[in-house]
């Protein structure tokens, strides 16, 4: 009886422990798990766009624009002994994958990160991963320790390139970033990878709590593991982490959309490495076509089989079907050309950008300027909402227009500055495809009376954004980018009214440090600094000049050319400054309780010194987002005008509107050029 009973107590026993060991997470203890089989069973803590899918996926991110998403082990995770010891050792790995609509465009990655809490809902998408914001980025409060894969370069964020594995230690700017790739264990080569082509690969993360040393390795699953991580860091986690933490993932998207998966997960503390994943065990991923794939001609499927029954009829419609495609195609024919081959924006196809605009009819018209018209459409593949602009073939300089756009705006990558997602070229098109700002173009919401007037925190929100722009253009960018063509009309509005610098048509570029030269003088009247008339030679000063008339107008409310006395705004203002009544030259629309008066003096006093006569004495726009954010003093102003016939006389004495675009050669031009004899000295 005794023998049947302990043989009774071991079977139950190796039940409970056979039960235990097949368990959805493979726990072995509280503190280690993993899941090689997809995550259908997983009980994880979900929030966002984070979900599971039928087949156990986990998807961070829905195929949505501005989207973030979650997934945490829903138990915390001590990361120490005692608030006075040091972090544990510990090691995880995990399978991911990147999966975008567009190639050589892509959401903003995925993020492995340990956390004090499972609450981000202050959080912002896009750039921030869905982890941080503005005001708490980089603050040691935070104690979050993550491992970035961005697919997105962002300047402002020291990014190295939009393709890359950096650690982020309570903010979205790494402590160490290196480009995605993996070095080879025989010839210690290395071997660069494409986080979003939609390949699997295998992330390691070890932190040795002893020597406090941090390794990230990166490699393609068929790859073993890499004996020289892809980086590596001696940092001390324990003045970061607190005793116990929560593990997970974190995804974001912004204007481009991606779905971004994890197929395996494996996690242990106080081990020497995470237990192996399966691969032959993993979810498959679901197959997803790119933009730019071209639907197969229906002549390959029905031909072959029609003429075997009616091979004379089909005879006779193929010659009639030739010569209408060969008439449709020489008329959308598509060019390329080599030099397009160096340009960041990818390229579309002419059917895709019809259809999206609906035959580019009338109803999608959004505008029309200088160099053509703009339509509102939707990329059917991607539900993606775009502007496209179709340069005008009647416009002399088009094609030098369109080539401007695609090489400065295409590689351009800035909060405040339009994205240029693609393009298209046939020999009677020229086409460019932006994201779509829903709130239009700033002129319209300064001047156009039946909708709202912008309040004054809206309005100093543009003039920071667009500064720190052309900070971006002048300053951060590889070469330097020359604008040309700063105005109200060439700001665009998003949703949340952040001001977009848009309409690079005119720009150029050249290295740091080198004179740029040109005798073209391009722009727009109201807008043209004075010495473009006498040298026609622009340069980053000429655009800080623009920028002040800009303030100006956004401030004021008025055109910079009044249309019926054709007087200048600038000189309206200066003529209050010196009668002490700058605050009268206001828009009348701004409520004196929305605004606080040094706030709105600055701005206005900011504007007269951007625009001031002589180049020489005129802010960069580096100093220009320092007077603004209130971390340098403006220098104090004085006018003095040397000169009894001014620039301004000769600008009044030639009616022109403010949105005319000006160039050298036109009849207007050479008027004025003759007649600027004198300009106006402002002194500060």
């Amino acid at each position: 009886m005794k023998m049947q009973f302990k043989k009774l107590i071991v079977l139950l026993w190796i039940f409970l422990m056979v039960d235990y060991s097949s368990a959805s997470s493979n726990n072995t203890d509280d503190h280690s798990f993993i899941f090689s089989e997809g995550f259908s069973e997983a009980n994880f803590s979900l929030d966002g766009a984070a979900s599971i899918t039928p087949n156990g996926l986990l998807k961070l991110t829905m195929d949505e624009q501005q989207q973030k998403g979650h997934a945490f082990f829903p138990k915390r995770i001590p990361f120490r002994q005692s608030p006075a010891g040091n972090i544990f050792s510990f090691s995880t790995t995990f399978i991911f994958a990147i999966i975008s609509p567009y190639a050589k465009l892509s959401g903003h990655g995925i993020v492995f990160f340990v956390s004090p809490t499972t609450n981000f809902s202050t959080a912002n998408p896009s750039q921030f991963f869905g982890l941080f914001n503005p005001n708490n980025n980089g603050n040691s409060s935070n104690n979050i320790f993550a491992v970035e894969l961005d697919t997105i370069q962002n300047s402002e964020l020291h990014d190295i390139d939009d393709d890359h594995v950096g650690i982020d230690i309570n903010g979205v700017i790494s402590d160490l970033s290196h480009h995605a790739g993996y070095f080879d264990n025989l010839t210690g080569k290395f071997h660069n990878l494409s986080l979003y082509s939609g390949d699997p690969m295998q992330v390691w993360i070890d932190y040795d709590g002893g020597e406090m040393k941090l390794n990230v390795t990166l490699a393609p699953i068929q790859i073993p593991k890499p004996k020289r991580p892809l980086l590596s860091l001696v940092v001390n986690l324990s003045s970061i982490l607190l005793d116990s933490m929560y593990v997970g993932f974190s995804s974001s998207t912004g204007t481009v959309m991606a779905s971004h998966y994890i197929l395996g997960w494996s996690f242990k503390m106080n081990g020497l490495r995470s237990e192996a994943l399966n691969i032959s065990t993993l979810p498959s991923l679901p197959t997803q076509a790119t933009i730019e794939e071209k639907p197969k001609s229906l002549m390959t499927i029905w031909l072959p089989v029609a003429a075997v029954s009616l091979a004379l009829l089909i005879s006779m419609a193929v010659i009639v079907i030739l010569i209408m495609v060969r008439k449709r195609r020489k008329k959308f024919e598509e060019l390329v050309e080599d030099w397009e081959q160096q340009y960041g924006p990818q390229r579309l196809s002419y059917k895709a950008l019809f259809k999206a605009t609906k035959g580019f009819k009338d109803k999608q018209l959004l505008g029309t300027g200088g160099f053509g018209k703009v339509y509102k459409g939707t990329l059917h593949k991607s539900d993606t909402e775009v502007a496209v602009k179709r340069v005008s073939n009647e416009s002399r300089q088009g094609m030098r227009e369109f080539i401007a756009e695609i090489a400065s705006l295409g590689r351009l990558r800035h909060r405040n500055i339009v994205q240029l997602l693609g393009y298209c070229r046939t020999k009677s098109e020229l086409l460019l495809v932006y994201e779509y700002m829903p709130n239009g173009s700033l002129d319209k919401s300064l001047h156009c009376r039946d909708k709202p007037a912008l309040k004054w925190s809206q309005r100093l929100h543009i003039i920071k954004g667009v500064a720190s722009g052309l900070e971006y253009l002048h300053e951060d960018c590889e070469q330097v980018v020359i604008h040309r063509d700063i105005k109200t009309n060439n700001v665009l509005l998003d949703s949340e009214l952040n001001g977009r610098l848009g309409d690079f048509g005119l720009a150029r570029l050249y290295d740091h440090g080198i004179d740029f030269q040109t005798t073209h003088v391009v722009g727009t009247m109201g807008y043209l600094a004075p010495e473009l008339a006498r040298t026609g030679r622009a340069t980053t000063l000429t655009d800080v000049f623009a920028f002040g008339i800009f303030i100006l107008e956004v401030v004021c409310g008025k055109k910079p050319i009044e249309p019926k006395s054709q007087s200048l705004l600038v000189d309206w203002v200066v003529e209050n400054w010196q009668k002490g009544t700058i605050l009268d030259t206001r828009d009348p629309r701004l409520e004196e309780e929305s605004y606080i008066v040094d706030d709105l003096e600055l701005v206005l006093e900011l504007g007269l010194l951007c625009s001031h006569p002589l180049p020489t004495l005129r802010p960069t726009m580096r100093q220009v987002v320092q007077y603004l954010n209130g971390d340098a003093p403006l220098p104090q102003l004085s006018f003095a005008f040397l000169s009894s016939r001014g620039f301004d006389e000769f600008v009044l004495s030639y009616p022109v509107s403010s949105s005319t675009p000006i160039r050298s050669g036109d009849d207007q031009f050479e008027t004025l050029q003759k007649q600027a004899e004198d300009s106006v000295v402002y002194i500060c």
